[in-house]
């Protein structure tokens, strides 16, 4: 007798809107095995049964051909009696009390789709919003789940009946693609003025966009996830202007190519950052310039090496670069420092004086996302913005934990996570909580996922430091709070991606962090496990001149250094008498002059020995202008030596003073910092984690990987800043009840 067989599978991950029922419909189709597969708020229950080698080669299968934007994080099955199916079929979505089904990013075009696109007989020729089960908008228009279409921003738009065909068919690329739509019964594009009067419609719309950008305008155009800003990138006029309207002085701008053979002409790029521009992700990739060819705007990226590039993502933008002739500005359309706008009527309302048109759309943006940016070193992706095509981002976790549980991050680059059921999720980077703008985002993103999921949490968890606007909340909210130190906050976060145990060395260097002592830490050496750490290092302290005024008056800085040192002050430039006997005064006083072991601060005082502004405008400048003056022709660095636990490095101004020569200067200070990474991994002799602002700087990544005897981590799939705080956060707590 031929033996047959009965399973079912539950299984969660990344299995709802991305083609995995389809999937398993046609690998049972075609092993003439029987049953169902449906999404529930779980995930997805299947149940086959059929020849026991056929089910063995579904099990086989169903990891190995998964469609490519699903992920499988767990997967339970159980042998049932023979039932008796007649037929294999997909069922309609089972709803339960809780849900927890993962949402997906966004994802950029795929192939099948730009084929379609670009072909004239097609159907969808030229349909600015072409999408499948393999491509398009997802956490950008969802607002519940199951994700299905009335759970969606598409569901004012009922299908044609060509579209409701190929939703329905099984064996079709578009089955349940819930974005799906054609030129018949999708949403309209509209060229509109800052007054809001329609100027042209759809493909016409496009084409006049591009004609107003050739000609030297600024516009805005409706993305993904929310507004660009864009411009001409080869006309310095046009760029200088947004500058000055957009109070954004020297802060780069990234820049879009319409294809990849311009970004190689324009940049250095290795094979891994041409894979990773290229890849449904399309994140930015910072690059470094190629410096006699460039043809962009010397104003794109005043004073640094680097820029970030990337790619059209949307059928919208590769329409665009059809009538584009040059490259373009493609900017988050925003008020400085505040989130990216998603509506049209609040563009022209708080962006009238920065764009003189805009390119709209009538599907509504539900949940903004920016665009993410990484970098590589050597051939490791290091993320510095986890957001567009990236997150909502999932990992499942052992935990015996069954609270519900919220972290709440940081106050710069702030993102949040949650714990619920074995899955950790956190969202897609939020920003800067310094205005009104950006903590509505931060509570609005936070209800988002209370929608998606459930969930309330029974705790919630944060950062140390009283002032920041996310510990504020927290304490705000009746619940249970606990408070992670910031740098131990950044180490967790490393060695839960990497899942690391045990002791490892963290070495976490940014501009500020609440330390246990109350002063301001951010060059520290912490022995680390996964429940507690020691401070067995750090940079020798210093004092910040005016608290806060220091860190934009990076001058006051440097001026506190040679305090110190026991000079008078008269070395830094920008400074009258009267100024430096006031400032000598509040450093006597030790009047608003919190203490500072910040490495970030440090490279703001080499900063101004190397002769560049005195003020910076965006957070991670001074590093970047550093970087950009390194030469790797001189082989010298300062001597940085440790002293029981503190690292003394304040007699190198006295060095520095004497180098003069910004080069040199800036070439040993990196070389001193990475010697110094050195000796401590040495000393330790264990696993090395690094993490914090600083180290995006790729120059000194590269030198310190080049040098490494022992094993380094630093984060890939986590923001290496403050981004990647809140799952440290959240490692914290749940390493405590493992």
């Amino acid at each position: 007798m031929i033996s047959k067989v009965r399973f079912k599978y539950r299984i969660e991950g990344i299995v709802q809107g991305v083609g995995f029922r389809p999937f398993v419909y046609s690998l049972c189709m075609k092993h003439e095995l029987k049953g169902y597969v449906l999404n529930n708020s779980l995930g997805v229950e299947i149940e086959i049964e059929g020849l026991k080698d056929n089910v063995e080669i579904f099990n086989d299968l169903l990891y190995v051909e998964l469609p490519p934007l699903a992920r499988i994080d767990f997967l339970e099955k159980e042998e049932l009696p023979f039932f008796g199916y007649s037929i294999f079929e997909i069922r309609k979505s089972d709803s339960q009390n809780s849900k927890y089904s993962l949402i997906s990013p966004d994802m950029s075009l795929c192939h099948d789709c730009l084929s379609e696109f670009n072909d004239i007989t097609n159907r969808r020729y030229h349909y600015f919003f072409i999408n499948c089960t393999n491509c398009g908008p997802r956490y950008s228009i969802v607002k519940t789940v199951p994700y299905d279409r009335p759970n969606t921003s598409m569901s004012p738009f009922v299908m044609c009946e060509a579209c409701q065909s190929e939703y329905d068919n099984p064996l079709n690329r578009r089955y349940h693609a819930q974005p799906i739509s054609c030129a018949k019964c999708g949403p309209t594009l509209m060229l509109k003025s800052m007054d809001g009067q329609v100027i042209a419609t759809n493909e016409d719309a496009i084409a006049r966009l591009a004609a107003l950008i050739n000609a030297g305008c600024i516009v805005a155009m409706k993305g993904m996830g929310g507004f660009h800003l864009m411009c001409d990138a080869q006309n310095d006029n046009v760029i200088c202007l947004l500058r000055t309207r957009k109070n954004r002085p020297t802060k780069p701008f990234a820049v879009m190519f319409g294809n990849i053979e311009n970004i190689e002409n324009e940049c250095h790029i290795s094979v891994v950052e041409k894979e990773s521009l290229t890849s449904l992700l399309r994140p930015i990739v910072l690059l470094k310039r190629k410096e006699k060819k460039s043809k962009l705007s010397a104003h794109i990226a005043p004073h640094i090496d680097r820029i970030g590039v990337f790619l059209p993502y949307t059928p919208l933008h590769v329409m665009l670069f059809k009538y584009l002739k040059n490259p373009i500005v493609a900017t988050s359309a925003n008020q400085s420092g505040e989130p990216i706008i998603t509506d049209g009527k609040h563009l022209s309302e708080r962006l009238n004086h920065i764009c003189d048109f805009y390119l709209d759309y009538n599907r509504e943006i539900i949940n903004s996302s920016d665009d993410s940016v990484v970098q590589f070193i050597d051939t490791k992706m290091l993320m510095m913005r986890s957001s567009r095509g990236i997150a909502p981002q999932s990992f499942r976790v052992k935990s015996n934990d069954t609270r519900k549980i919220l972290a709440v991050g940081a106050h710069q680059k702030n993102a949040i996570a949650i714990y619920l059921y074995n899955q950790v999720i956190l969202s897609p980077y939020i920003g800067d909580l310094d205005n009104l703008a950006s903590f509505e985002l931060f509570e609005k993103t936070l209800d988002m996922f209370k929608k998606f999921y459930d969930f309330e949490p029974d705790i919630i968890v944060g950062d140390l430091h009283p002032s920041y606007a996310s510990t504020k909340w927290a304490k705000a909210q009746n619940k249970p709070f606990i408070q992670v130190q910031h740098h131990y906050a950044h180490i967790l976060s490393v060695m839960f991606e990497h899942k690391l145990q045990g002791e490892v060395l963290g070495i976490a260097w940014d501009g500020t962090g609440y330390g246990d002592d109350g002063t301001i830490w951010g060059g520290e050496f912490l022995l680390c496990n996964e429940t507690s750490y020691e401070r067995v290092a750090y940079f020798e302290p210093f004092f910040l001149l005016g608290g806060e005024a220091s860190i934009k008056d990076i001058k006051r800085i440097l001026l506190s250094l040679l305090f110190d040192l026991g000079k008078s002050g008269c070395e830094v430039e920008g400074f009258d008498a009267k100024q430096l006997k006031l400032l000598k005064q509040v450093y006597d006083k030790k009047i608003n002059t919190p203490q500072c072991s910040s490495v970030g601060r440090l490279f703001d005082a080499v900063a101004m020995l190397c002769g560049v502004s005195e003020h910076v405008s965006y957070d991670g400048e001074s590093g970047l202008i550093i970087e950009g003056l390194y030469d790797a022709s001189i082989s010298g660095a300062y001597d940085i030596f440790l002293e029981g636990n503190i690292i003394r490095y304040k007699h190198i101004f006295l060095e520095m003073l004497h180098d003069k020569e910004p080069h040199l200067i800036a070439t040993k200070f990196i070389n001193s910092l990475a010697n110094i990474v050195i000796l401590m991994s040495n000393k330790y002799g264990i696993d090395t984690v690094l993490a914090g602002g600083v180290f995006q700087n790729r120059t000194l990544m590269e030198i310190i990987m080049q040098k490494a005897s022992q094993s380094f981590y630093f984060p890939s799939q986590l923001a290496i800043n403050d981004g990647g705080i809140c799952m440290g956060q959240l490692h914290a707590i749940l390493s405590k009840e493992d």
